[in-house]
């Protein structure tokens, strides 16, 4: 494996593949399928509030983006495929962000814990 996989490999390891990621990761899912089957099977006089579930869990690094939309468009409209992808990059930015968290309260992989007599 060259480098760039291995590092791609490693970032990939701390977004999908360790516990803390995957509960963030499911309850994004479940949140997503709400929201898709609110909108599609649902009927409803006013509005609905499905998606504000997924604006949290993808929050705080979505206002993030949020500022980047008035920047760039600023005070026109812009396009509704921007609200997806800022949604999506600020979920997997989480997930790699707890991952790393994790990692670091666990400490290093090949680290040896030594523990005191008796304990």
């Amino acid at each position: 494996m060259t480098v760039n996989t291995r590092r791609l490999h490693g970032l990939a390891r701390l977004t999908f593949g360790n516990p803390a990621s995957m509960v963030y990761l499911g309850l994004v899912a479940a949140a997503t399928l709400f929201l898709v089957f609110d909108t599609l099977f649902v009927d409803h006089a006013d509005a609905s509030f499905a998606g504000v579930y997924l604006l949290a869990l993808a929050s705080p690094t979505l206002f993030l983006f949020f500022g980047a939309e008035q920047l760039l468009w600023g005070g026109a409209e812009a396009p509704h495929w921007l609200l997806y992808v800022a949604v999506a990059v600020s979920v997997l930015v989480q997930s790699l962000l707890i991952g790393s968290v994790l990692r670091y309260l666990r400490g290093p992989a090949g680290a040896v814990r030594h523990h005191p007599q008796g304990a």
